[in-house]
């Protein structure tokens, strides 16, 4: 009897336990989580709301300057550009391996034939020369070697050096205008086709030209692709440079571009650096908007250089690019990105002689100081090896 009353006692504690389990236990489906913490974002630096002329109003606020982020970046110092290009011959050594000793090997032959000349044209074609400018040079050279009768080694080196020098043209003016006037920062505008590097380029000029002593301040113009301006910015911010950009995806570039130049100018900066989006040059609409960009930009500021990025592994197809983009908005210089992964180191002749617009700038590596002014005696004497 006693263990019968045992067990009713215990069966009914269970139950009173249960019930008040259920009672105070949560329903199911309903986690509670802590809201995620989010680091502290320093205030931006307000760009001047300046409404850019012949430019729609936008329904969003304007663009800001956005000189902070969520993570904190130490400044560093660039180092200044001057002889970049020979500290970084060594990235050319494709093209010195298939243009300048093939070159050098066939010139150097004891009896140089119609066949040899005609090899000699095929290699300058196949570096993307282009086929009017190695005729050219192969005429040229014929001529020389006639005149000159035996032909040692150094003597053909110093021959094929100063053909291709005079094709690239070491007299042509290639800095970089950068200098503001009358209170007015210089303005650089980076054009090009997507791919090409320019956001990662207008990275890297920032650094150069900070390295130099200027003052820059960057504009986020592409406006389609929100990881361009995060990209834009972080480069700016590891040099101390401020980045202008929209406040929301799609805005209208011409808008920001403008924001850019008017934030430069009420900042002081030497130098206001603008990248552009990326766009076939077959597709006329986003060809006119850049058109667009570069005309609101001349309501505020004189645009000093307009520098279209384009990728050396294309070859003549960058040509067919670097018209168009011409026509479109006057190209005053070329940049060509990833000379280092091609061995069609003649696309510098090509390109300068098709649109008569000196190549400015080559990107040697990936590196952030990869970037370097073009020589055309370095670049010559790294081909050559």
């Amino acid at each position: 009897m006693e263990y019968v009353i045992l067990i009713i006692v215990l069966a009914v504690l269970a139950v009173g336990t249960g019930g008040w389990l259920l009672f105070v236990r949560p329903r199911r489906g309903r986690t509670l989580q802590a809201p995620s913490a989010r680091p502290p974002v320093p205030p931006a630096t307000q760009a001047t709301t300046t409404q850019a002329p012949g430019v729609e109003a936008e329904s969003s606020a304007p663009p800001e300057t956005a000189a902070a982020a969520t993570s904190v970046f130490e400044i560093e110092r660039p180092p200044p550009s001057a002889g970049r290009l020979v500290r970084l011959r060594a990235r050319l050594a494709r093209s010195q391996s298939s243009l300048g000793s093939a070159l050098l090997n066939l010139l150097s032959r004891d009896r140089l034939d119609d066949d040899t000349w005609d090899e000699i044209e095929e290699v300058l074609i196949t570096a993307d020369v282009g086929v009017v400018p190695a005729r050219l040079m192969v005429d040229e050279l014929r001529t020389k070697v006639k005149v000159m009768g035996t032909r040692s080694p150094d003597e053909v080196r110093g021959l094929l050096k100063a053909e291709l020098v005079a094709q690239l043209g070491e007299d042509i003016d290639r800095s970089l205008h950068t200098s503001p006037h009358n209170g007015v920062p210089a303005v650089v505008l980076m054009v090009g086709v997507n791919g090409t590097g320019k956001t990662t380029t207008c990275g890297k000029l920032a650094r150069a030209l900070i390295g130099d002593g200027y003052t820059v301040l960057l504009g986020a113009a592409d406006t389609f692709r929100a990881a361009a301006a995060d990209q834009l910015q972080t480069w700016g911010q590891r040099v101390g440079a401020e980045t202008v950009r929209a406040d929301r995806e799609g805005a209208d570039p011409a808008s920001v571009a403008f924001e850019a130049v008017s934030a430069g100018t009420e900042k002081g900066v030497d130098v206001v650096v603008i990248d552009t989006a990326g766009r076939l040059h077959t597709k006329v609409g986003l060809m006119d908007e850049l058109g667009k960009v570069k005309r609101v930009v001349e309501k505020k500021a004189v645009v000093d250089e307009v520098l279209l990025v384009l990728d050396a592994t294309t070859g003549q197809n960058g040509l067919r690019q670097a018209r168009v983009f011409a026509e479109v908005v006057d190209v005053t210089g070329i940049v060509l990105t990833k000379l280092d992964g091609t061995a069609k180191g003649g696309i510098v002749i090509a390109v300068q002689r098709e649109l008569g617009v000196p190549v400015k700038l080559v990107g040697l590596g990936e590196g952030p100081d990869d970037l370097a002014p073009f020589d055309p005696s370095a670049f010559v004497d790294a081909i050559l090896g």
